[in-house]
């Protein structure tokens, strides 16, 4: 998978600001052409420019993969009304959740197999969220923190985690999602991993101030080679 540097509308923390799956990625509406296009071609997807719940935080606030999303309880009508209807072209389910917590993308940590939830997520969302996305979705803290689509971004084949997670919480994680994690940073240093990266199953955006080591372990996370 190719990797590409991204600073988005002069932010490196691209993984806040784009929600992607395989087939379209949210975007904001301020993103230059330049921008939009190396979205396009880094990830392979359509970009739908829009606002969530009147904000550019698609990273925050969105989850989901290639059978739906899940869009937080403060989204717009009209923000809706455009997904509704943009979304049918791809055969993308759409649920407005009810959850008092609205930052799915960090509560989140989901693929196209699997998913892990915060153990803070109520439990009648979290029924609802995984019919939506065609998924098992497993309740689990990482670190102890009830945010591990923000420790962590993975596609069906591996993934990249915060480098603070134990041996025995990365062989726990990897045995749920059945893929392999590497431990690494964005954006010299940063290590919420969800802040700087945006991945799906065809290629990779990291904010552009990642450096060469970074994108070495990122990249060898997404192969998902096993820690042993």
């Amino acid at each position: 998978m190719e990797i590409y540097k991204l600073g988005l509308m002069g932010n490196v923390n691209v993984g806040v600001f784009i929600y992607a799956n395989d087939k379209i990625a949210l975007v904001p509406p301020t993103i230059t052409s330049d921008e939009e296009k190396i979205i396009r071609e880094a990830l392979n997807v359509d970009v739908i420019r829009t606002t969530i719940a009147g904000t550019i935080l698609h990273g925050i606030l969105v989850v989901g993969n290639n059978n739906g999303i899940i869009l937080p309880r403060n989204t717009a009508y009209e923000e809706i009304d455009l997904l509704s209807k943009l979304l049918k072209k791809y055969d993308l389910n759409m649920y407005l959740t009810g959850s008092r917590y609205t930052a799915l993308g960090n509560i989140l940590l989901v693929n196209n197999k699997i998913g892990i939830a915060g153990e803070e997520l109520e439990d009648s969302e979290l029924e609802k969220i995984s019919d939506t996305l065609g998924i098992e979705i497993v309740k689990k803290n990482i670190m102890g923190l009830p945010i591990p689509g923000s420790l962590a971004v993975v596609n069906d084949s591996g993934g990249v985690i915060h480098p603070d997670v134990s041996d025995e919480e990365i062989s726990e994680l990897e045995d749920i999602l059945g893929i392999g994690l590497e431990r690494s940073t964005v954006n010299a240093g940063i290590p919420f991993i969800k802040s700087g990266l945006v991945a799906n199953n065809y290629g990779i955006i990291v904010g552009e101030a990642t450096t060469g080591p970074e994108i070495l372990r990122i990249k060898r996370g997404f192969e998902g080679v096993r820690n042993e």
